[in-house]
C-alpha cells in the first residue's frame, strides 16, 4: 500500500509525524506499505534566499516574537518521539523548493525516507539553512548520494516541473496544511498522529482494499 506524504521541511509536524510514522513502519502495521513524500511549501513566496528567522516571526506574530521559543505542546510532542528541537539556532526561514527537489532527486534513487530525515535534522536540530545549496549537498552526500551528480541536477531546471506539479496536486485534492497522508491515493489523513492512530489507520486502509 502507498503512503503519500504531503509535507514541507520547515514544519515541526511534519518531523513529528515522520517519527510516528517510522515506529508503525517497524510494526506488522507497516509490512508492505510504500512511502513517498510530496512537497508542499507552507510559505510558497518565500524568496529564494529565505528570511532572517527573527524578521520572519516578528512579521507574523508581532514585536514580542521570540526565535528561541518552542511551543510547549511542539515541544513535548517532540519529546515524545525522541526528538530535541532548537529553534535558536535557525537563523534563517529559508525557501524549500530546492530542498523538495532534491526530495524528487533522492525518490528515484532510493534514498527519500533517509534524506528527509536528515534535512527535519539539519533545520529543527542543528540550524542548517536547507535553503543553501552546500547545506542540501551535504545532506545528499550524508544519505549516499553523489555529489557531483546531485549539483549538476541542482544546478540545472531538471525536475523542477514535476515539483510545481506536485504541488498543484496537493492543492487539487485539498491538502491544506502538513503534515497530511494519502493512503492509497483514496484515503486522507490531515495532521501529526500518533504510532498508535497510524498503525490502526494503516491497517483499516489495508482490510478495506482487501475486501475491496
Amino acid at each position: 500500500m502507498l503512503i503519500e506524504i504531503f509535507s514541507d521541511i520547515v514544519c515541526p509536524w511534519c518531523y513529528i509525524g515522520k517519527r510516528s510514522l517510522d515506529a508503525v513502519l517497524a510494526t506488522p502495521a507497516g509490512e508492505g506499505v510504500e512511502v513517498i513524500w510530496r512537497p508542499y511549501q507552507l510559505y510558497p513566496t518565500m524568496p529564494v534566499e529565505g528570511i532572517d528567522r527573527l524578521t520572519f516571526l516578528r512579521a507574523r506574530f508581532g514585536d514580542g516574537a521570540r526565535a528561541a521559543h518552542i511551543p510547549e505542546n511542539i515541544a513535548a510532542e517532540a519529546q515524545a518521539v525522541g526528538l530535541h528541537f532548537d529553534f535558536a539556532a535557525i537563523k534563517t526561514t529559508p525557501n524549500t523548493f530546492q530542498a523538495h527537489r532534491l526530495m524528487d532527486i533522492a525518490l528515484a534513487s532510493g534514498h527519500q525516507q533517509a534524506l528527509a530525515e536528515v534535512l527535519f535534522r539539519y533545520y529543527f536540530c542543528e540550524g542548517k539553512n536547507i535553503g543553501d545549496l552546500e547545506v542540501l549537498l551535504s545532506a545528499a552526500v550524508d544519505v549516499g548520494l553523489e555529489r557531483a551528480g546531485v549539483l549538476e541536477l541542482l544546478e540545472s531546471d531538471l525536475g523542477s516541473e514535476e515539483v510545481r506539479q506536485q504541488l498543484t496536486r496537493a492543492a487539487d485534492i485539498g491538502v491544506t496544511g502538513v503534515p497530511c497522508y494519502l493512503l492509497a491515493e483514496k484515503f486522507a489523513i490531515p495532521g501529526a498522529q500518533s504510532s498508535d492512530t497510524l498503525s490502526q489507520l494503516i491497517d483499516r486502509v489495508k482490510n478495506r482494499l482487501a475486501t475491496a
